[in-house]
């Protein structure tokens, strides 16, 4: 047997675990603001407020729009996810299990980055509650709180640009296949479903997405509708994989590990619906 095994069972696992994040690892990366090659334990996002424009007259001086710049700071955390690989383990020559304890941890730190996501969510004020039918604590995700969303990203001037998204908890998704307007063929074609599948359907401009890990108070659920700009994610360091050999133990250890960190840039950009399950 070739003396270099080792080295071609390291790389080859080191490819599905980086494989296994971008295709399965995180849900929501890809719905927010996001930024690479952080050096340093924090990084700022730039905060630029709504400009006005005015007359001026001839040959007078351009009004100045005077923005309100500010900055949101992001710090960063490390994340590890480790198990042990004994030598003689079926996993060595097996792929197909060897491809699972790659998936298990590419997927936990997968769950991490959304977990972190959803934090910079919660920390947001704006909600779409109302006392009319349907608008209430006591509703589950209706068409009438949807609408009130809607309505609310739409009064604070967030674009309708196609970065808008909602994530909604699997009850929630249930809830929105009983409005028509959502559900049916005949409003939400099949060029409205990027995903081809259940996962995720346009509808009202935005990307709508179930998502199990979101957060649950009680009885209550809170589901987010906002902008890609209103939320920040950074990245010092993606998803390493690295496996050590441990003699007194007869086995690799194998350690996913990264540097991530999420923040809320600007809180008029995201609305949530608390509803209840």
């Amino acid at each position: 047997m070739s003396a270099s095994i080792d080295q071609a069972f390291i790389k080859q696992f080191q490819a599905e675990v980086h494989e296994a994040f971008q295709r399965q690892g995180s849900k929501l990366r890809g719905t927010v603001r996001s930024k690479t090659g952080v050096r340093g334990a924090s990084t700022i996002f730039p905060r630029v407020g709504k400009g006005t424009a005015a007359a001026k007259a001839r040959n007078g001086s351009v009004p100045v729009m005077n923005l309100d710049h500010s900055t949101v700071e992001c710090f960063l955390q490390d994340y590890y996810a480790g198990d042990w690989i004994d030598k003689l383990d079926e996993l060595k020559t097996n792929v197909d299990e060897r491809a699972v304890v790659a998936h298990a941890g590419a997927y936990a730190l997968g769950r991490k980055t959304d977990e972190l996501i959803i934090a910079a969510l919660d920390t947001a004020t704006s909600e779409a509650i109302g006392t009319d039918a349907g608008t209430t604590d006591g509703d589950g995700l209706t068409k009438a709180k949807v609408l009130l969303a809607f309505q609310m990203l739409g009064a604070a001037d967030v674009p309708d640009d196609g970065n808008r998204f909602a994530v909604v908890g699997w009850k929630q998704w249930s809830d929105l296949l009983q409005i028509q307007e959502f559900a049916n063929a005949m409003y939400v074609g099949d060029d409205a479903l990027p995903w081809k599948g259940t996962q995720a359907k346009q509808w009202l401009g935005a990307l709508w997405l179930p998502h199990s890990g979101l957060t649950k108070n009680g009885t209550t659920r809170y589901c987010y509708f906002f902008h890609r700009n209103a939320v920040g994610h950074a990245v010092a360091s993606e998803v390493v994989t690295d496996i050590t050999w441990h003699g007194d133990r007869a086995a690799h250890f194998v350690n996913n590990m990264m540097s991530q960190g999420a923040a809320l840039i600007d809180g008029t950009g995201v609305v949530r619906m608390r509803c209840r399950e």
